[in-house]
């Protein structure tokens, strides 16, 4: 018998060991975990553990024993990981935040309608607490620019946002 179907003659026996065994295992460990999926995926993991060993695991007494035993012990890990991460999700507070209001749904609105370099340098001017001179240097131009776009930018938003007419908006 040459070495191809001895590998062929293995691999006929492990196929009909895992189609005479798949079904009770599974249904075992469905019972445990109430939950087929996940069954059939440690059933899987199972055989496929016993795939590479099975040359030594068909000459045991009972291969399924062995199988079985793999099988219930991923169930267990699998168990106790979903129970652990229950456990974290309980403790978790649900945190309710509430959706943006119409003065933020406004703003938003009309910071889209500003080019690109004004709303930027609005953002980092009073978002992210920048000074002009920081702004100036991350945009590689002089602090007077900043400044230009900071005025024109709270003009603008002015004019959308209220109905202040053009020019009135102190230059703080």
């Amino acid at each position: 018998m040459s070495a191809t179907d001895s590998a062929s003659s293995a691999e006929r026996s492990f196929d009909e060991f895992y189609a005479a065994n798949v079904r009770g295992i599974t249904v075992q460990i469905y019972a445990y975990f109430g939950n087929i999926s996940d069954a059939q995926d440690v059933v899987q993991e199972a055989f496929c553990r016993a795939y590479p060993r099975w040359e030594t695991l068909r000459g045991y007494d009972d291969p399924v024993a062995w199988v079985r035993r793999v099988a219930w012990n991923l169930a267990t890990s699998k168990w106790r990981r979903m129970r652990t991460a229950m456990k974290f999700a309980r403790k978790q507070r649900e945190e309710h935040i509430p959706g943006p209001g119409p003065d933020h749904v406004a703003l938003t609105d009309a910071l889209r309608t500003l080019p690109d370099r004004q709303r930027r340098a609005v953002v980092l001017h009073y978002l992210a607490d920048q000074s002009v001179a920081e702004i100036a240097e991350r945009e590689g131009v002089a602090p007077g620019t900043v400044k230009s776009w900071l005025y024109r930018a709270r003009n603008a938003l002015a004019q959308q946002l209220t109905d202040t007419p053009r020019g009135e908006v102190n230059d703080a």
